[in-house]
Order: C-alpha cells, then sequence, then structure tokens
C-alpha cells in the first residue's frame, strides 16, 4: 500500500520530531556505551508509531506501506543516526519473511517483529562479504542442520529471531535458528561503527527449520529493500552532516569574517549540495521504482553505490572544512564518517552494485 503525499510528511515529520526529542547525538553517544547498544525506551515508541511495522501486513499487526514510505522514513533516522536493529529486524527480516515465509511462517513471527517485542536478523554472507549466492557458506544437510559460518550480522547479538541463509540441494534456502540452538554459537565482530553493531555466527550440525520453499530469489527481493533503507539513510546523513557544515562556515569567524565567506569554502560547499541533491534523487528513485521488476534492479543498485560513495565524501569533506575540530572525537562529523564508512559496504559494496548495475542494462 502507498500513501498520499501529504500523509508520508506526515509520516515523516512524526518520526522526525521523536528523533530530535529521544535520538540527539547525546542520546547516540550514550546507546553507544550501553550493553545493548540502543535504547529500547525508543524503540518502544518507533514501535507504536507503526514504524517497526511499516511493511509488515495490516493482517498481522502491521501497517502495510511501501518502499516510498520506508524510504522517507530512512531518512529520518539516517540524519539522527538512530542507533538501533531498525534495518535489521523491521526491513531486511521482515521483507524475508514476507518474500519467502509460509501463512504460518507470517502469523508465527510477523506480529512480534511488528509491535517490537522481537528483534529479527538475517545472515546471508561468509566472510568474503559479496552477498551473493556464492558468498554463501553455511551448508544444510539433508537431515535439516546447518554448518558453516556467517560474517557481517547485523545486530545479531540482540536477535531472538534468527533467519539464516544456507546452501541446500536445490540451492540457497532460508532456515530460522533458535537462539538456544545446539551448535549455534554467536559473538561480537569488531566494529568501525559502534551505532551498528556486527555479529559473527558459527553452526556445527545445528538443528533448524527451514522457513518457505523460496530460494535466492526471495534473499535477494529482501535484500534489495535493505538498500533501499540504507540509501534512504545515507541521503538522510548525508544531508544532515551538510548542514551541520554549512551551519559551521557561516558561525566560525578567521580574520574578522565568517569562513563561509571565503571563495574556496563556497566552492567546496556548492559540490557538497551537489552530492546531497544526487544522493536524494538516487535514493527516492530506487523507492519509486521498487514496484516495477524490470527497473528495480538497475534503479537499486545505482542507489546502492551512489549514496554510500556520495556520503563518504560528504562526511570526509565535512571534517576538512571544520578544520582542527573536525577531527575531534567530542565532535559529530566522526559519526557520520563512520556510519558512512560502515553503510560503503553492507549489503553489497560499491564494485558489487555496478556489476549488477551494468548487468541490468544489458551491459
Amino acid at each position: 500500500m502507498t500513501i498520499s503525499v501529504a500523509e508520508r510528511a506526515a509520516l515523516r515529520s512524526a518520526v522526525r520530531d521523536l528523533l530530535q526529542e529521544k535520538c540527539s547525538e547525546q542520546d547516540v553517544r550514550a546507546a553507544m556505551a550501553s550493553e545493548d547498544g540502543f535504547d529500547r525506551e525508543l524503540w518502544r515508541r518507533l514501535a507504536e508509531q507503526g514504524v517497526l511495522g511499516m511493511l509488515v501486513d495490516d493482517e498481522h499487526g502491521g501497517l502495510g506501506f511501501g518502499p516510498l514510505e520506508l524510504e522517507a522514513v530512512a531518512e529520518e533516522t539516517g540524519a539522527a543516526l538512530l542507533p538501533a536493529p531498525f534495518i535489521s529486524s523491521a526491513v531486511l527480516t521482515v521483507a524475508l519473511i514476507q518474500a519467502a515465509g509460509t501463512e504460518e511462517d507470517k502469523r508465527r513471527l510477523l506480529p512480534g517483529l511488528a509491535d517490537g517485542s522481537s528483534i529479527g536478523t538475517v545472515a546471508v554472507t561468509g566472510a568474503r562479504g559479496t552477498w551473493t549466492p556464492a558468498g554463501v557458506d553455511i551448508n544444510a544437510g539433508a537431515d535439516g542442520t546447518l554448518t558453516g559460518s556467517a560474517h557481517f550480522v547485523t545486530h545479531g547479538q540482540l536477535a531472538d529471531v534468527i533467519l539464516v541463509v544456507a546452501q541446500s540441494t536445490d540451492g540457497p534456502a532460508i532456515f530460522q535458528v533458535d537462539v538456544d540452538a545446539p551448535g549455534f554459537r554467536r559473538s561480537p565482530a569488531s566494529v568501525f561503527d559502534p551505532t551498528v553493531p556486527l555479529s559473527t555466527y558459527t553452526f556445527a550440525d545445528t538443528p533448524t527449520r527451514r522457513l518457505g520453499s523460496a530460494g535466492w530469489d526471495g534473499v535477494q527481493q529482501a535484500l534489495d529493500l535493505a538498500v533501499v533503507a540504507l540509501a534512504g539513510e545515507q541521503a538522510g546523513g548525508t544531508r544532515r552532516i551538510f548542514d551541520i557544515t554549512v551551519d559551521y562556515l557561516k558561525t566560525r569567524f578567521q580574520f574578522g569574517r565568517a569562513i563561509g565567506s571565503f571563495q574556496a569554502l563556497k566552492h567546496m560547499a556548492a559540490d557538497l549540495l551537489l552530492e546531497v541533491e544526487s544522493t536524494t534523487s538516487a535514493a527516492q528513485n530506487a523507492a519509486a521504482k521498487f514496484g516495477d521488476e524490470q527497473a528495480r534492479a538497475g534503479a537499486v543498485t545505482l542507489a546502492g553505490f551512489a549514496c554510500a560513495e556520495a556520503y563518504v565524501s560528504t562526511a570526509m569533506q565535512a571534517v576538512q572544512m571544520h578544520g582542527g575540530i573536525g577531527f575531534t572525537w567530542e565532535h559529530p562529523c566522526h559519526l557520520y564518517v563512520r556510519r558512512a564508512r560502515s553503510g560503503l559496504q553492507l549489503f553489497g559494496d560499491s564494485a558489487s552494485h555496478r556489476e549488477r548495475y551494468l548487468a541490468s542494462k544489458g551491459a
């Protein structure tokens, strides 16, 4: 379901207001230092707003919204650097269940994900981090047990709904693993961005249950939706760090004048504004074309590499334009640099997105 432009703007405004209240820079830093890595009260408030159930059908306790609404909300979560399993649970896990699960699977899992009482994650790729069928390093035995490892599992330590992509006799398949299943071990990974914790999962003859009968097509559809959400977050983060930088240029005085009046910095700011607008356009275009199966791959992959690269470039330039203060941990520039660098590899790197983009164009 897609709502009107006015309703989408109202949804976005409501999310922005909540995040301004509960997800300030100080809140982000506090969440990073906490044991869970996120604010459970804010998570509850997001569930009350319907954010966690945006993609869940109304019959399973959600709002039944689509990619356009997801991208709009993601711009706000990205601008606020929301340190929570939003994409992991409310996007990737939900999308995979809806793409691959049976009706019984949906009734069993989706309501808890929509109301925030459950947190989901998906283990997809091995140590190479390719996010492709060839990169899956978990094998499913004939008896349904799993053996192998998965890396870069987002918010993997918190999840209680764990979906795993594994190689089976008929190709990649999706399985669900209980958190206390024998042979299953999860360990936190070292991360550059503490707002997006990652885990490594290992399986040793771990019993499981298969989720539906879908193969990689269902996984790819869920990954594509996660890329749309990630691109939205990158667009929102790019715009926010640009705004922070422009405000600094207006208020920092040197030689008796605002440094923003210097021509070199004006040119840099103008170039960054183009990055901001291009990033937003690419993310919104991916959301708008998601329902068109012929155009989806090209639009999503274009957003996948364009938004990630623009975010990194803008954040790094913002540090430079802040001068010495931009290099200090106390300044928010570093938080945006870390989120940008983290997203550059998540759900596929720029090279893989470019390859798939060219393939979608027949190259």
